[in-house]
Formats: structure tokens, sequence, C-alpha cells
């Protein structure tokens, strides 16, 4: 595909997510399909595997499960990833947010209201969706939601 839009899409996901991601996440050679508004604004991005993003008002980008499987495989650990253990995994695959008690570890400079994915500790995503604390009270606070999920993985395929 060669839309016009994805050049910029990727310049905006360099910002959100840093250098490199937005090759990673819209690739070139990948035939890519943008669905818009009805003003024509790109409002997601689709590949064969699912949906990569959505493109929201505030101009900032939302994942999907396989645009949070590309950054994974794309950019160093921890980077935008909260990660919990077996205790959770069925829950958070299965839609649920992630609460901080939970929580194994978390990308240090993650912030209040960034985009993140839930990897299971064998680096499975399990999840996308919006982080609802800094990383720092995500470890630090025993009670409290971590991660707002948006779009789970579903059940495992072990």
């Amino acid at each position: 595909m060669n839309d016009a839009d994805l050049p910029a899409l990727r310049i905006l996901a360099d910002y959100q997510f840093g250098a490199g991601a937005g090759e990673d996440l819209f690739p070139e050679d990948e035939s890519l399909r943008i669905q818009r508004s009805s003003s024509g604004r790109p409002r997601q991005v689709l590949a064969a595997n699912g949906r990569l993003v959505s493109l929201g008002l505030d101009g900032r980008f939302t994942l999907g499960i396989e645009g949070g499987r590309r950054l994974v495989e794309s950019l160093d650990f921890p980077a935008y990833r909260v990660e919990v253990g077996d205790e959770s995994e069925p829950y958070v695959r299965d839609g649920k947010n992630v609460f901080n008690k939970f929580v194994d570890t978390v990308d240090g400079d993650v912030r209040g209201g960034d985009e993140v994915v839930v990897v299971h500790e064998r680096g499975d995503v399990l999840a996308v969706g919006r982080a609802e604390l800094d990383a720092d009270a995500m470890v630090d606070f025993e009670t409290g939601m971590a991660v707002r999920v948006r779009d789970a993985a579903g059940p495992s395929g072990d």
C-alpha cells in the first residue's frame, strides 16, 4: 500500500514510542489498510493479522494487540511494557484490568496515560491498554489499578 498518510503516521509513532517504532509498526513492504472517518482523517491502521493502532482525536495512538506485539518485538525490554506473572495471566488475557499488586516489572519511564503492552514474564503479549499510574506508583502501591486494559489477546494456545 502506498498511502500518503503513512509517512506522517510513522513520524507520530516514532514520537510516541521512540525512534524506529514507526517503521516497525508500519513497514513499507507490507500492505496496510487505513480506515478513515467521514471527514477523511485516519482512524485505524489494519494489517492482515489485525488492528495495529487507532488514532485518537488527541493525536495519539491506542494500540491493538497486533500493534503491541510489533512493539514488543522491536523495542528493547522493558520499553512500554508492564509485566505480570502466572497469577493474573488468565484474567488479563480475558480482558480484565491489571492491578498494582500483580505488576512484576514495568518500564521505569511509563507515565500515567501512556499506552502500554501487558506481557507475561515469559514474554507473551497478554493485552494492551492505558497506564493509570506512573511506573514507580505501580510498583510501590499494593492496591489500585495499574493498567486499564483496552484489548486482550484471548485464551492461550497452550
